[in-house]
């Protein structure tokens, strides 16, 4: 059984909805916090790791919550709901600090921001945990996971480009004031989204009861699932590389391109840059993955996307280099190379995720999805943490100091700073996207021809 158009609508948008909320997080904690609050960027990096520790205990235990839910409401939706009105309210206290100094602004941010973690797991596991439970058919999985990459991509791309300018209007010029009420905003729309995708989906009760285990042997499980494992190790390196660039880039574009156009008009850049780049990332989904998949294999199009995306790192590199870091109309060049990959790796890694709950069954004729896509939100997260990690750290090897006083001319930064920050942002997603491509070439199995034959030997198993 698969969805209607109107369930598939408000799938989508309980997407953009809910993305909307992981971007501003992703993205802007670590700018908030170490450039306008003054925390030390590594600190602020660390508080991020150990969050990520804690969801590897909060996100398995809130898979098999979900699997053993029974309501009225259904399986997903009473979590769906709960989740979403919680989380609405820690994000807005998270970009709405008290005037706090020191190490009580450091234990704020650092229960705040676990706290977010664990609220946005609540909502995030079973709203992708819908995917595989509703159809058996590979074909409607697949349209389903375009349909929530793709608006989750819309989501993401409203944040990346609408952030700086919105935050700068609201807060009249203030960031700390605009960025309050820019979280406020995004919270309500969070919100209201999810509301019509609760009021709108209407969960198959005729539904086989989803298998639970243990935490234990739910992770004994999981490694036994040997795609699982790739998929959601290739989900880690390329988020790492996304976000890496994501938290970096509005640095280069106040301390490196602003500066050298005398401080003014970087805001404007860096809206043109995300908003081409958005643009990218929306089309990647919706128009050339299409194309893609009439003439190639999903396998096929991944690995050609990862090399898509290094050349457009690499390009990003040379023209800064070569002292061309303030020519926006050449760096929209690379910028669109990995905006569009990245677009269209997000989709197939759903795919590729859904296909290893089947090879799951298969393989131990347990079906998990919440055990498996509570991983998915999991290493997103984990990705998420390692990449502000390493932001911070890098940040403060190579010296950047912020603006912390409001109205303050963009404070100048060395040369070697500079360097370092273009090194940053360029080569260690480089890396991260060469160890997936190799890890992936290697070691993934579930071809199209693959996931579509394991799917009818178990329809075939079920109606035995």
């Amino acid at each position: 059984m698969g969805f209607s158009k109107k369930e598939k609508i408000a799938y989508g948008l309980g997407a953009v909805g809910k993305d909307m909320v992981y971007a501003l997080s992703a993205s802007y904690v670590m700018y908030y916090y170490q450039d306008i609050l003054g925390l030390n960027a590594s600190f602020v990096g660390l508080i991020l790791m150990i969050a990520r520790v804690f969801d590897a205990i909060n996100d398995p235990l809130m898979g098999v919550l979900v699997a053993k839910t029974k309501s009225k409401w259904g399986r997903f939706r009473p979590w769906l709901i709960s989740g979403t009105v919680l989380n609405a309210f820690v994000l807005f206290a998270l970009f709405a600090a008290p005037n706090l100094e020191g190490t009580q602004m450091m234990v704020y941010f650092t229960a705040i921001y676990i706290l977010w973690g664990v609220t946005y797991t609540m909502m995030d596991i079973p709203y992708w945990s819908m995917i595989p439970a509703v159809t058996d058919n590979a074909k409607d999985r697949e349209s389903l996971s375009v349909v929530g990459r793709t608006c989750a991509g819309v989501g993401n791309a409203l944040i990346t480009i609408g952030t700086v300018l919105a935050v700068s209007m609201l807060g009249g010029g203030n960031e700390r004031v605009g960025f309050k009420w820019f979280g406020l905003i995004v919270a309500i729309i969070f919100v209201v989204t999810e509301v019509i995708l609760f009021v709108s989906i209407k969960e198959n009760s005729t539904q086989e009861e989803m298998q639970t285990t243990s935490v234990k042997e739910m992770f004994s499980s999981l490694f036994k699932n040997d795609q699982a494992m790739v998929t959601v190790l290739t989900i880690v390196l390329i988020n790492s590389a996304l976000y890496i660039t994501s938290n970096l880039i509005i640095y280069f574009f106040k301390y490196d391109m602003g500066f050298a156009l005398g401080g003014d008009g970087w805001t404007g850049n860096y809206t043109i840059f995300n908003s081409v780049g958005g643009a990218s990332q929306i089309l990647g989904m919706m128009l050339v993955y299409p194309l893609l998949r009439k003439k190639f294999s999903n396998t096929q199009i991944f690995k050609f996307c990862l090399t898509s995306a290094i050349s457009g790192y690499a390009l990003l590199l040379l023209f800064c280099m070569i002292g061309l870091s303030s020519n926006l109309v050449l760096l929209l060049i690379p910028g669109i190379l990995v905006f569009i990959s990245n677009g269209i790796l997000t989709v197939l890694t759903t795919v590729f995720l859904s296909s290893t709950v089947d090879y799951g069954e298969l393989q131990t004729g347990h079906r998990e999805e919440s055990v498996i896509f509570s991983m998915q939100t999991f290493v997103v997260k984990l990705a998420s943490g390692v990449a502000v990690f390493l932001t911070g750290v890098g940040l403060d090897l190579i010296g950047l100091v912020g603006n912390t006083n409001e109205g303050e001319t963009i404070a100048q930064q060395s040369a070697s700073t500079l360097t370092g920050l273009r090194l940053l942002m360029t080569i260690l997603p480089i890396l991260g996207l060469i160890a997936a491509f190799v890890i992936f070439t290697k070691k993934f199995i579930l071809t199209d021809e693959k996931s579509e034959e394991i799917a009818q030997q178990l329809k075939a198993k079920r109606g035995a």
